[in-house]
């Protein structure tokens, strides 16, 4: 067993630096957005994807936004659970490549978020979709990206795992 231990100490590295890179993409496309737009500004992409300037003190799609104010601190706790738990999931299991990357991918879409509600009170969300005028996905940002993307990549592990089983 020790020998898991010694040889996940690498992996970890690798995963933390997955996470790093997400955090580093997060904020400096948030930091672009809070310097080149005001709240509630929007600029088209495409037919369908605007840049906009979205202040979310909620948690996905907007879920205890108005609550407040309280929610800040719950979802600065959660996250902090959240990434004691993954740090703890990713030093036990960091040699399964797949379940390893959707991990580092939560983690630093979590801590993303994370630095938001420490540093302004609330996530700075800022890509739209939207289909004409009758249909608009809630605003996200890259680490909202990041977390889903793990989510995806955990259930694909999850689906492999009892495929193999």
């Amino acid at each position: 067993m020790p020998m898991a231990t010694s040889s996940a100490s690498p992996r970890l590295i690798q995963w933390l630096a997955i996470a790093l890179l997400v955090i580093l993409a997060d904020q400096f496309t948030k930091v672009l957005i809070l310097g080149s737009f005001q709240l509630g500004d929007s600029r088209p992409v495409t037919s369908f994807f605007n840049i906009v300037r979205w202040h979310n003190t909620g948690a996905a799609f907007s879920f205890l936004a108005w609550a407040g104010g309280w929610q800040r601190w719950f979802f600065v706790g959660l996250g902090a659970v959240a990434t004691g738990f993954i740090l703890w999931l990713l030093r036990r299991h960091g040699h399964q490549t797949l379940f390893a990357t959707a991990l580092s991918l939560i983690l630093g879409g979590a801590v993303g978020n994370v630095i938001d509600r420490l540093l302004h009170g609330y996530v700075v969300d800022f890509i739209s979709i939207h289909y004409q005028n009758q249909w608009t996905f809630p605003a996200f940002n890259v680490a909202d990206s990041a977390i889903s993307v793990g989510a995806a990549l955990l259930i694909l592990d999850e689906l492999r795992r009892v495929r193999r089983g």
